[in-house]
């Protein structure tokens, strides 16, 4: 049995020598992990044997302790352990060696320990005069009233989430250090199918212990509060799943139950409930935690990391389906290839909030998706109703009407460059069009303004629009010319990857990617590559160019070579530790960035033909 599980960054190995040859200097039985545990795979099955054999775990919570996958599963499972003891803090110990506390989660654990390590021995061996034997592992099941939701999917990438929603529910427990004596709601917000669920009932699960009172779990048109008969057996979770938007605020008080014993959390997709306690907004996955749902890196970045995509994209392929033809069947017509693969009709509630939404958001929100993958401004959305032929100051209201309501609605994500459309929402509105004339209207009118170079939603005064297309040109090459220079200036080969960071696999599944895209473009617009003959700088010419000339020759050489060092990767090792360990990953990432200058020029030439220079250098 091991006295003492030191649980520390890799980053932090040459600062936790001396703590562990003072503790092993005092008698104790430490155990360290010298390899690279897996980070979004769990704990390796050494890992979770060296835990159940020691009495208590020793975090050494340095401010890149919480970034580590690995670290957060170690801690996550002595914490559970002590939690189904009685006491969270029994089988976990913390050295800060920082000056602030703020970055240590959960909140229980803030009572750090500092000083020398020589004196830290000599207080780990009288603490464990408390804790003879090992950690329970195993807990028992929460006390659940209500039915828990289906776990789709393994859990996965969210556990710094989990540990702030713990934090959140408890920050009372803790006052001198959060300031908090009362308990408040917490909610989880975020867009449709983005875990919001998942990640409550993940936390129910885990964190039962917690409420002896009992986990109550209920939907905000039926709320179930705690019984009353229970109260008094100690403090219960109430979790209210799928609060809609636009209630009006004192409804939305009324579904927090006022009990002090009773821990709220909100589960809504609305952004207009800020008042009502804390609330943490959910992102898309990290990509090495989506790849463990989405399995092919070509699935991950055509999903943008969204998990309820993911799972289903992902049971495909490990059911032997090909990721190209899948990504690829995202943007064919007819029913949604996520209703196909779930077997019912799932995207309709992602964009319900849409569908019920006033007139303006759902304007603005074809606006988004005309100009997609480039973020949109309440200028630009402006723009569009203006050239649509709405008075200015009419077109400057509705458009910033209609922003703040899709981001209420988590339908835009507001970022510094403008509102992003999330690659689901694209997909999911696109199969789900209320009014498709009014949304080709828009997009026709969107395309006319970034042809003519209309930057920040300026509409350009008569005369003033930038012809440098041919007027040979047709309309349908000029829309070809526009997709592929926007998808064109997104991907990795034209931004820069920075240097020692990113993944070089997903930078050449971004470019893989294209080969799809660009031939399903070609498609849409009629636009064929078979003509014998191709004029020089023709859409057709430039795709052959694209394809054959540039991104083959690349891809041909590295997926290969790049393949061969992936199977090489120790189990125990997570991918992208494995991919920087490659001798070869300097070279690769200098062709990437050779790689650049080629793609520019194809972009350049696609922009002779849209009219639109956006993405491209500046002149001058």
């Amino acid at each position: 049995m091991w006295d003492v599980f030191l649980s520390y960054s890799r980053r932090d190995a040459d600062r936790i020598r001396p703590l562990h040859r003072a503790l092993a200097e005092a008698g104790l039985k430490v155990f360290t992990d010298e390899s690279a545990v897996a980070g979004f795979a769990g704990i390796s099955d050494s890992i979770r044997r060296a835990l159940a054999e020691s009495r208590v775990l020793l975090a050494y919570y340095s401010v890149g302790y919480p970034q580590r996958p690995a670290c957060q599963w170690e801690l996550t499972a002595a914490f559970l352990a002590g939690l189904s003891e009685g006491d969270p803090r029994r089988r976990v110990l913390v050295v800060n060696p920082e000056p602030g506390t703020a970055h240590i989660h959960p909140v229980e654990l803030r009572d750090t320990r500092h000083g020398r390590a020589e004196e830290l021995a000599s207080d780990v061996i009288e603490y464990l005069r408390q804790v003879p034997g090992p950690m329970p592992l195993e807990a028992e099941p929460p006390r659940v009233h209500g039915v828990l939701p289906v776990a789709v999917g393994e859990f996965t990438g969210r556990l710094p989430e989990l540990w702030w929603l713990h934090s959140a529910l408890h920050a009372q427990e803790a006052p001198l250090v959060t300031g908090r004596t009362v308990a408040r709601p917490v909610q989880l917000r975020g867009m449709p199918g983005i875990g919001k669920t998942r990640l409550a009932r993940e936390y129910a699960v885990r964190f039962g212990a917690a409420f002896p009172g009992g986990v109550y779990w209920s939907r905000a048109e039926v709320p179930r509060p705690p019984a009353g008969d229970h109260l008094g057996d100690g403090p219960s979770l109430h979790i209210v799943d799928d609060v809609p938007c636009a209630l009006p605020p004192r409804a939305v008080a009324e579904l927090a139950a006022a009990h002090p014993s009773v821990r709220t959390l909100l589960l809504t997709r609305s952004r207009a409930y800020g008042g009502l306690g804390e609330h943490l907004d959910l992102e898309p996955l990290p990509q090495e935690a989506a790849a463990v749902l989405g399995a092919a890196p070509e699935v991950v970045h055509a999903t943008g990391g969204h998990p309820g995509a993911l799972a289903l994209l992902g049971s495909a392929v490990h059911t032997g389906q090909d990721p190209t033809e899948l990504v690829a069947g995202l943007y064919e017509p007819g029913r949604s290839l996520l209703d196909l693969l779930a077997g019912d009709e799932l995207t309709a509630d992602y964009v319900r909030d849409a569908l019920t939404a006033p007139d303006e958001a759902r304007d603005v929100l074809r606006c988004a998706g005309a100009r997609f993958p480039l973020p949109m401004t309440e200028a630009d959305a402006a723009a569009a109703f203006t050239a649509d032929g709405m008075r200015p100051a009419v077109a400057r209201r509705r458009a910033a009407a209609g922003l703040a309501e899709l981001t209420a609605r988590s339908l835009l994500e507001p970022g510094p460059d403008g509102h992003r459309l999330h690659p689901v929402i694209d997909h999911v509105w696109r199969h789900h069009e209320s009014d498709p004339a009014r949304a080709e209207a828009l997009r026709r009118t969107v395309l006319s303004l970034l042809g003519a170079g209309t930057t920040l939603g300026v509409v350009p005064a008569p005369g003033e629009r930038r012809e440098t297309a041919s007027m040979a040109v047709s309309e349908a090459e000029r829309m070809a010319a526009f997709d592929l220079q926007v998808e064109l200036v997104s991907r990795i080969g034209v931004q820069t990857l920075p240097a020692d960071g990113g993944s070089l696999r997903e930078a050449l599944t971004s470019l893989y990617s294209l080969f799809p895209f660009t031939r399903d473009t070609l498609h849409r617009y009629s636009v064929g590559l078979q003509a014998p003959a191709l004029a020089p700088d023709s859409v057709q010419s430039l795709a052959d160019h694209l394809l054959n000339g540039v991104l083959r020759p690349f891809t041909t050489e590295w997926h290969a070579r790049l393949l061969d060092w992936e199977a090489r990767r120790a189990p125990d090792t997570s991918p992208l530790d494995h991919e920087r360990a490659w001798d070869q990953a300097p070279t690769m990432r200098a062709a990437l960035v050779a790689l650049q200058a080629p793609l520019q020029n194809v972009a350049a030439t696609l922009a002779t033909i849209s009219g639109a220079d956006f993405g491209l250098p500046a002149a001058g």
